[in-house]
């Protein structure tokens, strides 16, 4: 899917055709559609397509008729029946006439660009623009981040009665949630400065130059967290294991301790079902001899209860 936008004095609209100063979406282009981009623009087509691929570095490459950024973003996918974090590449090629920016998939990080909620973002301005996204992404990284610290206080909140591995399956994915993440900045810092020295090809004014500057402090703010989280959730999952193996552990001893209490009145009551005469057993002259026999079987059961919980087995 293709989409171009365009930025003139206070609009901001899609067009159906393009027009230089432009700003290009392509969302898991066809073969074909990358093609006719490629030589419009004098771009090559394994450039154009390489952050199609799930498994792409973030790097930045300087061409002669253009500059091909690649950073990884943050986005959600579907595992064990529930969403978690995971990271796919963006790229990002600044030419001459406009910016292209080419995903596998829609992403999020547009969606305050699409909705005008961005300061002094305007498609011509193009180095301007790819300094918005890379910031936007970092902001990206620390909300996906704080959303992994929130699921991991409500299940550690839960870890005290836990007796299913659910938990710890929960916690080893958002270990490695953090993982991927933490992967993905280490990478786009090296993206980030890269852009910040005096080798890059994009021409940056004072205000780009702050921007790039907080772009650099927030990814490397977003990896010192996902670096305590990783610690954090490395030590939880550990510990839900242990915590799960000492609930079960002691519902097994509790049960162990059930059965202990109730073999009294079994032991009793299978006497009292032999074939022995009335006269060898004992309470059978008493016309409540079965009250009285399960008042006894109660009284032991009761008693080695009372013993337990006095010892604090249960």
């Amino acid at each position: 899917m293709k989409q171009i936008f365009l930025s003139s004095v206070g609009q901001f609209d899609e067009i159906e055709t393009f027009q230089p100063g432009s700003w290009i979406n392509l969302v898991n282009p066809s073969q074909e559609e990358s093609v006719k981009l490629a030589e419009q623009f004098n771009i090559d087509i394994t450039d154009l397509r390489a952050p199609l691929d799930v498994e792409e570095t973030s790097r930045v490459a300087i061409e002669d008729n253009y500059t091909l950024i690649i950073v990884d973003v943050p986005t959600q996918e579907e595992r064990n029946h529930k969403n978690y974090y995971a990271t796919i590449p963006l790229g990002i090629i600044v030419t001459k006439e406009a910016i292209i920016t080419t995903c596998l998939e829609h992403l999020s990080l547009f969606d305050n660009f699409l909705k005008k909620r961005v300061k002094n973002f305007y498609t011509f301005m193009k180095t301007r623009f790819v300094f918005q996204l890379l910031y936007r992404n970092a902001e990206l990284f620390l909300t996906a981040l704080r959303s992994i610290d929130r699921q991991t206080d409500r299940i550690s909140a839960h870890l005290e009665r836990a007796t299913r591995n659910e938990q710890v399956i929960d916690m080893m994915e958002l270990e490695k949630s953090v993982v991927y993440l933490k992967a993905s900045l280490k990478l786009n810092e090296r993206v980030v400065k890269k852009l910040s020295s005096h080798s890059s090809s994009l021409k940056k004014y004072p205000e780009d130059e702050d921007l790039l500057e907080d772009t650099l402090i927030e990814t490397q703010q977003a990896l010192e967290m996902a670096d305590i989280y990783g610690t954090v959730l490395s030590a939880l999952t550990e510990t839900s294991a242990a915590i799960i193996s000492n609930n079960q552990n002691t519902i097994m001893k509790t049960l162990a301790l059930m059965t202990i209490a109730l073999d009294i009145p079994t032991v009793i009551f299978s006497a009292y079902g032999m074939n022995v005469g009335e006269a060898g057993m004992p309470f059978s002259q008493y016309p409540q001899a079965f009250t009285i026999v399960v008042l006894i079987s109660l009284g032991f059961s009761l008693s080695v209860v009372v013993y337990f919980i006095k010892n604090k087995w249960f």
